[in-house]
């Protein structure tokens, strides 16, 4: 299963506990797997800059109690609920894929969307699993990488060290 982390507020901080609390929920540091760090502009609205990763995780909790998990990281991480979809956030956790599931589960909608949407997703999990394959597409994240119209949204790595 594949999360996305992302944060425009007091971005190295959230990023970090986000990724701590999650290595806690889920086995440990060594139990995640963690791709590169990229920064890119906010996408639907103006504001700072984001810092994007994804992170693999294997857990047996549905996709209910995971979704509720994750939120609960996020709520203690200063997330604040009920303003615009697309604002400002000190940290956004996102399940992108959870095995092969696609359709809604327990209000989640699986795969997630921003997967071919979106470049700091994307490409983050394009390098983390290049040969696994999109749920609905059948294509590896490695090829609708190749595929992404890489002039639609700008975005680069940063140095980012953890744990």
């Amino acid at each position: 299963m594949f999360l996305s982390l992302g944060s425009n507020i007091d971005r190295e901080r959230n990023i970090r506990a986000g990724l701590d609390a999650l290595a806690r929920e889920f086995g440990g540091v060594g139990a995640l797997r963690v791709s590169r760090v990229f920064e890119s502009v906010a996408v639907g609205f103006d504001g700072e800059n984001f810092y994007n990763l994804v992170v693999g995780v294997h857990t047996d909790l549905p996709v209910g109690q995971l979704s509720l998990r994750l939120r609960a990281i996020e709520d203690a991480n200063g997330r604040v609920r009920g303003g615009p979809k697309f604002s400002a956030r000190t940290l956004d956790i996102d399940i992108l894929t959870y095995d092969e599931l696609a359709g809604e589960f327990d209000g989640v909608q699986l795969p997630r969307a921003e997967i071919v949407k979106n470049a700091f997703v994307l490409l983050p999990l394009a390098e983390l699993a290049p040969a696994q394959r999109h749920p609905l597409s059948g294509e590896t994240f490695a090829e609708m990488w190749a595929q992404y119209d890489k002039g639609r949204q700008k975005l680069w790595p940063v140095d980012f060290v953890w744990p």
